[in-house]
């Protein structure tokens, strides 16, 4: 049953391969989906591994989209795309071609076996809320009532995060 439209941002990120082809083919592959529309996407960012350090850096981006679907049968397309793409769930924070993860899902507050909205490590990850940022600055946390920018000011994660150039090329 589709839903009332609702604003989702979705964190992509790959450190395996030709990383800036598997984020365009994620866009794509999100953008084809019959309840989702792309809205924005925020420039790549060059980041530097996150709980697990010593693999390559990562490049990272957010993207904007509406959509009705409901934030499970959402999570389980992405799931489906990263699949596709020949992601391999080896290793916990491990090096990967893609992941695909709900950040926010407008104002809802989810807590299911499948997924957590919004997502439950997005105050400690400068790599997100770096471009989540630039897309939305003044969004407002539903659970802390903060915005992405305050957000970003208070995060402790010292981790490097360089903006490369525009998520649109």
């Amino acid at each position: 049953m589709a839903l009332p439209e609702v604003h989702v941002f979705i964190g992509l990120g790959s450190n395996e391969g030709d990383s800036l082809q598997h984020l365009s083919d994620a866009r794509r592959n999100i953008s084809e989906l019959p309840e989702a529309n792309l809205i924005a996407a925020s420039s790549f960012y060059r980041t530097a591994a996150w709980g697990k350090t010593d693999q390559p850096d990562f490049i990272n981006q957010v993207i904007q989209i509406s959509s009705t679907f409901h934030p499970e049968e959402l999570m389980l397309s992405l799931l489906q795309i990263e699949e596709r793409m020949g992601r391999k769930r080896e290793e916990k924070w491990g090096p990967r071609s893609i992941d695909l993860d709900i950040l926010f899902f407008g104002q809802s507050i989810l807590h299911s076996d499948l997924l957590q909205v919004p997502h439950p490590h997005i105050t400690e990850r400068r790599f997100v809320l770096e471009p989540l940022c630039e897309l939305a600055p003044y969004f407002t946390h539903p659970l802390n009532g903060k915005t992405v920018r305050q957000l970003l000011e208070l995060c402790t994660d010292i981790g490097s995060v360089k903006r490369i150039n525009s998520g649109n090329e």
